[in-house]
């Protein structure tokens, strides 16, 4: 489950559109699964990746940040802070291990395997891998950033991957980006399914 925080929902700091509604699915499809973990947005203030940590630039503009391209976000899921808790509808019961990314104050990190350098790891490869875990269901925010890098992350680590798309919403900050996220985790081999279908697995 990726990033279902605050700062994510409707109201919040950097909102998805429609973002709650996927919380009612991650509900429905979370008890069914051994092993549940979620991913956490989790910087801490004055962030690199925030507009308001560089002045002059905006929300949107986009900076060459650790060799990486970096969008520029409001500030968000700061550590501590409501926005970036749990959404208060999402049953945490279920999770088994929480993922915190974007600790580096110097580097974002939407993927809940590897900072966007990829120089750091988060630790979840091995977490997975020492439960004997080979396939992985994802849902989340946002298509186009997180759930895609989590996603084409996991791939290439030589995970099976299955994407529920109704368990996903995008920032579509260019109309279509969340279409395009699909498609492109489908070419590099995802199954996208539906909330049903992850039911039964």
């Amino acid at each position: 489950m990726v990033d279902l925080q605050n700062d994510f929902m409707p109201g919040g700091a950097l909102p998805v559109p429609d973002g709650d509604a996927v919380v009612p699915v991650a509900n429905r499809l979370s008890p069914l699964f051994s092993l549940v973990v979620a991913t956490q947005d989790w910087h801490p203030p004055g962030h690199a990746s925030f507009a308001s940590s560089h002045p002059g630039t905006s929300v949107g503009d986009v900076i060459a940040l650790g060799g990486t391209q970096q969008v520029l976000w409001p500030d968000h899921c700061v550590q501590q802070t409501p926005g970036a808790s749990f959404h208060s509808g999402l049953d945490v019961v279920p999770i088994g291990h929480v993922v915190r990314k974007g600790t580096d104050p110097n580097v974002d990190s939407y993927s809940a395997f590897f900072d966007n350098d990829r120089v750091s790891s988060t630790g979840l490869d091995a977490f997975l891998r020492s439960h004997g875990v080979s396939e992985l269901v994802v849902l989340g925010l946002a298509t186009d950033y997180c759930v895609k890098a989590t996603v084409l992350d996991a791939l290439s680590l030589g995970f099976g991957v299955s994407v529920v798309r109704d368990g996903c919403r995008a920032v579509d900050a260019a109309p279509g980006d969340g279409e395009r996220a699909f498609q492109a985790m489908a070419d590099a081999g995802a199954r996208i399914i539906d909330s049903a279908a992850a039911a039964a697995l």
